[in-house]
Order: C-alpha cells, then sequence, then structure tokens
C-alpha cells in the first residue's frame, strides 16, 4: 500500500506543505518570513482537500526538524504533534540539511551518478548549520554529523568534490567555506529545504528507523537557545 505523507517546512524563510504518495499530490510553498505558524495548518487543510484526503487516509506526518530557525522550527514541531496525536499516526522527523541536498543533488545530478552536495544554512551570529552529503538514485547519505559552527572551522568532508554548494550560508559565508572544501562546481544559495524532498524522505522511514510517536516529534537546534533566533 502506498504510503501517504503530509509534510511540513518551516526552518528558514520560506514556508512549505506538501502531499506525497509516489509523487507530490499537492502542495503550498511561499517565502513568507514570520508568517508560518499562520499558514502552516491552513495550508494542510488546503492541500487535503485539492488532493480529496482525508486527514484519516493520511500513514505519517513529517515536517523539517531542524537545524534551522528556532521559531519556525518550534511551530513546525507543534503542527505536526497536533495532528499525528489527534490522528494517532507516527511522525517523522526529517533532517532539514538532508532534504535540502535531496533538491540540490537532483536538480545538479543524474540518477545513476552520485553526487556531493554541500548544505550550509545562515545560523547568524557569524556561524553556519552545516553537512556535507551524497546524493544518488533518491537517497541521501550524510559525510559527516550535522554540526554548527564558525565557517572557517567546519571539518572538512573525507571525500573529494566537486561539490554542488546549496544554501543560505553559502550566500552569506560562501568564501570561508570554499576555503575549506574548495570551490563548489555550482552554488544554490537562494535554494531552501522544502516540504515535497521532506515528504520523500519520510515515505521510505519505517518504525524503529525514522518513525517516532507523536510525542517524540521534537525540533533539533545543535546549539542551546539565543534570543534573536
Amino acid at each position: 500500500m502506498t504510503t501517504r505523507v503530509l509534510a511540513l517546512e518551516a526552518a528558514t524563510d520560506a514556508c512549505s506543505v506538501a502531499l506525497w504518495a509516489d509523487g507530490v499530490v499537492a502542495a503550498r510553498r511561499e517565502i513568507a518570513p514570520r508568517r508560518h505558524a499562520e499558514l502552516l495548518l491552513p495550508w494542510a487543510e488546503e492541500v487535503l482537500a485539492e488532493a480529496g484526503w482525508s486527514r484519516s487516509s493520511l500513514d505519517v506526518i513529517a515536517f523539517g526538524r531542524g537545524p534551522g530557525a528556532f521559531t519556525g522550527l518550534r511551530i513546525a514541531a507543534g503542527v505536526t504533534q497536533g495532528l499525528a496525536l489527534g490522528l494517532g499516526r507516527p511522525v517523522a522527523p526529517v533532517s532539514t540539511l538532508a532534504a535540502l541536498a535531496l533538491d540540490a543533488g537532483e536538480a545538479a545530478g543524474s540518477a545513476e551518478s552520485p553526487v556531493l552536495v554541500a548544505t550550509a544554512l545562515d545560523a547568524r551570529m557569524g556561524e553556519v548549520y552545516w553537512a556535507p552529503w551524497r546524493v544518488a538514485r533518491e537517497a541521501v547519505a550524510p559525510l559527516a554529523e550535522e554540526a554548527v559552527s564558525a565557517p572557517e572551522v567546519i571539518g572538512a568532508p573525507g571525500e573529494e568534490g566537486p561539490w554542488i554548494a546549496a544554501g543560505s550560508g553559502w550566500g552569506a559565508h560562501g568564501e570561508a567555506l570554499a576555503a575549506v572544501l574548495g570551490e563548489p562546481a555550482a552554488i544554490e544559495a537562494e535554494r531552501r529545504p522544502d516540504a515535497a524532498a521532506v515528504a520523500r524522505l519520510a515515505s521510505r522511514a519505517t518504525e524503529g528507523a525514522g518513525l517516532v510517536p507523536a510525542a517524540e516529534a521534537v525540533p533539533v537546534y545543535l546549539r542551546p537557545w539565543r534570543p534573536g533566533t
């Protein structure tokens, strides 16, 4: 039976919602700073109505669990928990950096050839949320643990490039990141995590390997909360 996934993503200034069942069924996306709380739940209802699905027809609720903006992550986690608890469904917390890597890697490469993607989101205060990935055949494999640090001191991954660079961290700190990784083959600083990619990754999750009870669906911040984040 096809897994039906509702996914929410609010880790950056972009807000998005997507339904997935062997492909994007319906989606909403907008650059909407500080409007995530206003948009996520109404959009979820809109895409369900557009697809002709009921809430009870969903198998999994997914969300971009971070890293990213603290407020957006808390909002997405809260809406996800509320939906999942009400339906008695499991939750798939999906790395926002993995979702970003999936989109960037597939846009740059082919299904047969792996693509190396260096994701970096601007974490403010002179830091980036960072992780390198290998993307191939709709699979995303981490080459190092996700981390937050100054771009000058990110750990170099164990593989040589060329790299596809993705995320706002490259717009804010591209020169420092390139000094560690080498000059990327392409830079997509405007690319943001998207709910459709979150849903695709969530559709492969299983109990004990990516799915958790609603109460355990919590954001991953990578650093303690600080005012203004």
